[in-house]
């Protein structure tokens, strides 16, 4: 009866929502069409070639995110999905006094089956053991570690883009990743790409990467792929109609887009506002500290416009712009958005806080447009509307806020690792970034090819890479290339990058690291031009 019941109220919710938004158009991708390997008579769907969702029952616990943040204690269920006969309650253990305490216990939510703990006063000088439990046998153990806050060098580990071109494990990531042994990992986004099947797809990314999130906090935002779209421009949360949505919006449901936010983002410390966006869709913007380090996490697409109808459309896409001799004011226009002022003043708030602490923003895609080439040799743009170098006012009121609080960004998305300062008035002025480059590059590459094949001007010494040193990108922002990987590497580009806080003297060190390389062997070698260490001295 359980599985009949979800799909009657999947079907009145709707028809009220119909009635309640006057909206025709989100029936284009009905709810009952998307998540249909976990949902309803799961068991009764034909093999898929994403995961097999019918494990045996004492392995029904997939895996556990948290976070620790102000003495609270954040802590994700993720399950596989639940036959109807079987308990809904998964319940959270900890080791105290040499024994298991069962301290809480939670309702499964079948949309996703995820389930969140939260405790408040939460002693975060030690280390503790956790177990989740779910029934009389299943479980996941992992360890909630003590804050480091004595260690000199805070380091985080930060990947993007999880191809479902490539479905196998990630060992190599896994095992270099323990062997480095970072404080906190961040998942910048895609680590889902099955579009309609988000449940199924986050249970594979678990399988692949939960031996590096069961003993150490983890950030999991998701990107434009997760929640079942090519690109996203979120505008607020309005609806998506156009292919490709270039109008801005979801095109999903927003019973999915919520349910995707909260598998990935419910263990994440409390939002800065938690106010919901259109459609009920709520956001995650929030700020966490470990060992002295504090991180920012933003949201890149959700209040950012899309161009469509806004602007002078200048190629076949109104995302790509192919004419060099446009003009970068013209779609450079009052009332567009990019992180929108809920966040800029989170932002702003933010860096005016603690400025003893070493501060980072994490967010999805960088800050302009750090690409010519893309998914094909043949293939050169001249602006990409989807990165965040568009709109040119919206990016440089959030590098002037990012270089306020003297912070460094890290995000993933372009495929394309890069070491970049910004310049916002001048070269040079604002914040360093370093894009990540994707786990699986074999979906869609992109290069660093200026047309002229000319260094910039103040090209990097330090390396044997052709193409560094200030340029102006496709929106006319300034920037400094410091390191790119093209995909010509053996990993074709793939990898991850390891970020370094040394408190003491106020360096971040930048390390690339290829999959395909072991960083025990003491010839293990980062991509070309890395490791960087920049001062965040002002």
């Amino acid at each position: 009866m359980r599985n009949i019941t979800l799909l009657v109220l999947l079907c009145l919710f709707l028809c009220c929502q119909e009635k309640q938004t006057n909206d025709k158009n989100f029936l284009k991708a009905p709810f009952t069409e998307l998540d249909t390997l976990a949902t309803n008579d799961w068991w009764n769907r034909p093999g898929n070639e994403i995961i097999d969702l019918n494990v045996n029952r004492d392995s029904v616990v997939a895996f556990g995110l948290y976070t620790v943040h102000k003495g609270v204690l954040k802590l994700s269920a993720q399950l596989y999905p639940l036959y109807p006969e079987e308990t809904r309650e998964v319940r959270l253990a900890l080791w105290k006094d040499g024994q298991w305490e069962e301290i809480q216990s939670k309702a499964v939510n079948e949309l996703g089956w995820s389930a969140l703990f939260r405790i408040a006063d939460w002693d975060h000088s030690k280390d503790v053991k956790y177990r989740i439990l779910h029934g009389p046998k299943a479980y996941y153990e992992g360890l909630i570690r003590k804050d480091p806050i004595n260690k000199d060098e805070i380091v985080l580990a930060a990947l993007s883009c999880n191809s479902n071109k490539d479905r196998g494990m990630r060992e190599n990531y896994v095992r270099n990743i323990n062997y480095q042994d970072p404080d906190l990992i961040f998942f910048a986004g895609d680590q889902s790409y099955d579009h309609t099947e988000h449940t199924a797809a986050w249970l594979k990314f678990g399988l692949q990467f939960r031996e590096t999130f069961r003993n150490r906090p983890c950030v999991s935002i998701p990107d434009d792929h997760d929640i079942g779209q090519g690109n996203l421009w979120g505008e607020n949360g309005k609806v998506s109609v156009s292919a490709g949505s270039p109008d801005g919006g979801y095109k999903y449901h927003p019973e999915y887009v919520k349910m995707v936010e909260r598998c990935q983002t419910a263990h994440l410390p409390d939002p800065y506002d938690p106010e919901p966006i259109n459609r009920s869709i709520g956001v995650y913007f929030t700020n966490l500290e470990i060992g002295g380090v504090d991180f920012a996490v933003i949201e890149d697409r959700k209040f950012k416009s899309g161009p469509e109808g806004k602007i002078p459309q200048q190629g076949p896409r109104p995302d790509h712009i192919r004419n060099p001799e446009y003009d970068p004011a013209s779609i450079d226009l009052p009332g567009l958005t990019l992180l929108g002022e809920r966040q800029l003043k989170f932002l702003d708030d933010w860096g005016s806080r603690d400025t003893a602490l070493i501060k980072a923003v994490l967010s999805q895609t960088g800050f302009c447009g750090g690409a010519h080439i893309h998914g094909s040799l043949d293939n050169r743009l001249h602006a990409d509307l989807d990165s965040n170098g568009w709109p040119q006012t919206g990016r440089n009121k959030a590098l002037r806020l990012i270089k306020k609080a003297n912070a460094v960004h890290i995000a993933g998305d372009q495929h394309l690792a890069t070491v970049i300062q910004h310049g916002i008035d001048e070269f040079r002025d604002g914040p360093w970034a370093f894009v990540v480059p994707a786990i699986v590059n074999d979906y869609y590459s992109r290069w660093w090819w200026p047309e002229d094949e000319r260094a910039g001007t103040n090209p990097n010494v330090n390396t044997n890479l052709p193409w560094t040193g200030d340029y102006r990108d496709g929106f006319e922002n300034r920037i400094s290339m410091w390191a790119y990987v093209n995909p010509e590497s053996p990993s074709k580009g793939g990898g991850y990058g390891l970020i370094r806080f040394q408190k003491s003297n106020r360096e971040v060190t930048f390390e690339c690291w290829p999959r395909n390389v072991d960083v025990r062997n003491e010839d293990a070698a980062q991509f070309e031009g890395w490791p960087i260490t920049v001062s965040l001295d002002p």
